[in-house]
Order: C-alpha cells, then sequence, then structure tokens
C-alpha cells in the first residue's frame, strides 16, 4: 500500500507498520502468529493545503478489493482485513460518507466490507518492510500479478456495463466516443485547444481535477497541451501500440477515462514534456467559479 500513495503529489512519507491491536511493540511474526489483534497498515504524513483526505480515500479503495472480509487475495486473516483508521470526526464523517456511496454505486456486486476504526497506537514495522516495492521490486512485481491483486484493480477501475449506460446519457457523442472508446477528436476543432482563461481543468466524467491553465501552452498541435498534470497521482500512463505505433496512453486515474498521450517534445523549461490531451475529456472550471464549484484548494495551483 506504499505505492500507490508515494505518487501523490502532497504526501510527504509512508509508513509501514501495526495499528489496531492490543500488544505493544509487536514484531512482524507476532502480528504473523495472530496473537496481538493488530492490522498490518500504512500511516501517511500528508499535506492538507495540497491533496485532500478524499483524495487518499480513493487511492486507497481503488488499490484493493473492498469487497473482501477475510482479508486481501492470497493474504487471509485479520491482519490482512482491510480498514481506514480515522483520526478525527471529519476525517470519520467523510469515510463513512464514501464507503455507503461506493456501496450504492453497484461497482461491486457485493457489499463493500472495509472496516472504519477510530485510530490507535502505531507501530513502525521494521525496516527491510519500509519501501520494499523499491528495495525488491522484481519480487514485488511477482506477487502484485501472482497474488491477483493486479488484474483485479485492473478489471475494477473501469467502469461497469450500468455505468457506461448512465453516461450515454450525461456525455456528448463526442466526450463519449473520446472518454470510453478512446477517440481522438479533430485537431483545432475541438473547445480548448486555444482557451488561455485562468482555471484548471477537470475529468469529464468524475470531476477529479487533472489540469491547471498555468501548465497550459501553444504546442500548435491543435489539442490542448500541458506541461504537467495537477497532480500526478490523478493520471496513469499505459502504453499505447495502437495504429503502429508506440506511444504513452494517458488515461484518467479516478475514471479509467482516455484522455489523451503524453510526448517527450514539451518545453525544456518547464520539464520537457506534452500531455496532448482531448478537449472532449475536460471541462474547464473558470478561476472565478472554482470556489462555489468546490475547487477553492486548487486556487494556490494558479498563484
Amino acid at each position: 500500500m506504499v505505492k500507490p500513495f508515494d505518487k501523490l503529489e502532497g504526501v510527504h512519507k509512508v509508513t509501514v507498520g501495526y495499528t489496531g491491536g492490543h500488544t505493544e511493540n509487536p514484531t512482524y511474526e507476532n502480528v504473523c502468529a495472530g496473537d496481538t489483534g493488530h492490522y498490518e497498515a500504512v500511516e501517511i504524513l500528508y499535506d492538507e493545503n495540497v491533496i485532500d483526505y478524499l483524495d487518499l480515500l480513493e487511492a486507497f479503495f481503488m488499490s484493493i478489493d473492498p469487497t473482501d472480509a477475510g482479508g486481501q487475495f492470497h493474504d487471509r486473516g485479520q491482519s490482512y482485513q482491510t480498514a481506514v483508521f480515522y483520526t478525527d470526526e471529519n476525517q470519520k464523517c467523510i469515510a463513512e460518507e464514501y464507503k455507503r456511496q461506493l456501496d450504492e454505486s453497484g461497482r461491486y456486486p457485493k457489499p463493500i466490507a472495509v472496516k472504519i476504526l477510530k485510530a490507535e497506537e502505531f507501530y513502525e514495522a521494521e525496516e527491510y518492510h519500509q519501501d520494499y516495492y523499491k528495495k525488491d521490486p522484481i519480487r514485488y512485481k511477482s506477487y502484485y500479478a501472482a497474488s491477483g491483486r493486479k488484474d483485479f484493480i485492473e478489471q475494477n477501475s473501469k467502469l461497469s456495463a450500468i455505468e457506461k449506460e448512465k453516461l450515454k446519457d450525461i456525455l456528448t457523442p463526442t466526450q463519449y466516443k473520446v472518454t470510453q472508446g478512446n477517440g481522438t477528436e479533430p485537431p483545432f476543432e475541438n473547445e480548448y485547444y486555444d482557451n488561455f482563461e485562468e482555471g484548471i481543468y477537470v475529468d469529464i466524467v468524475s470531476g477529479k481535477p487533472l489540469f491547471t491553465s498555468k501548465d497550459k501552452f501553444e504546442s500548435g498541435c491543435g489539442w490542448p497541451a500541458f506541461s504537467k498534470p495537477i497532480n500526478n497521482g490523478f493520471v496513469k500512463e499505459v502504453e499505447d501500440f495502437s495504429h503502429g505505433m508506440f506511444r504513452t496512453e494517458v488515461r484518467s486515474k479516478n475514471s479509467d477515462s482516455h484522455l489523451g498521450h503524453v510526448f517527450n517534445d514539451g518545453p525544456k523549461e518547464s520539464g520537457g514534456l506534452r500531455y496532448c490531451i482531448n478537449s472532449a475529456a475536460l471541462k474547464f472550471i473558470p478561476k472565478d467559479d472554482m470556489e462555489k464549484m468546490g475547487y477553492g484548494r486548487y486556487l494556490k495551483k494558479l498563484e
């Protein structure tokens, strides 16, 4: 669970450890034996001015099977059960509401089994557990796939057939073709390619912030071009071999919508990348409307 949070801007530290048990200073062997009542957990130190608690919840739920009450994939038993540990009543309310909405969304065929528990003493795990995916990437990737987690996460990041049908009533045909059918709109004949008003661009499907006007530049390609996402953890990059080419596709992490592609021919002074994004995958929120539309915390991104 370290890797999903490491990617998020605003997360300063992710520590592996144990919590929720009744034994002081437990070891890995103690916890695995099932005698301490602890959960294997991560403690996240983050900047509330950069990333929301809700963003962390989304990252967590998108990295697990939230319907598994007995553990996670090959890891069975109480210490592997999923839980959100809240530190105050505000976090508790947000977590419970998120869980309720996910339950009612119909995305999963079984009830959400994640527990919402009051945070207790957190004990840091042994050093060899910290940043394990970096220390032993081959074994990490092997187990990630062999346990079934990789296939489950990839499959369930996609919208269900019911959710896609609902989108047909919400999106325009072009928006649906681009986001759900990996389509591309015509260059120079789309809504935002020449828009340079101050504001942010959000995912047309989920409303998740993706890019800012501050990072937008004129590339001459005929589509909106950005030097970077608003937060690297909000998008994902996928190898794309379609049309006889090798490219890097950009998708929304939250909705799995197709956004566009990223290339290495952007402004060098801004990092050298060009995120070439379809207007149809985006909704522009002007700076003056950001506060009233719930995006006020991102105003500092425009400074």
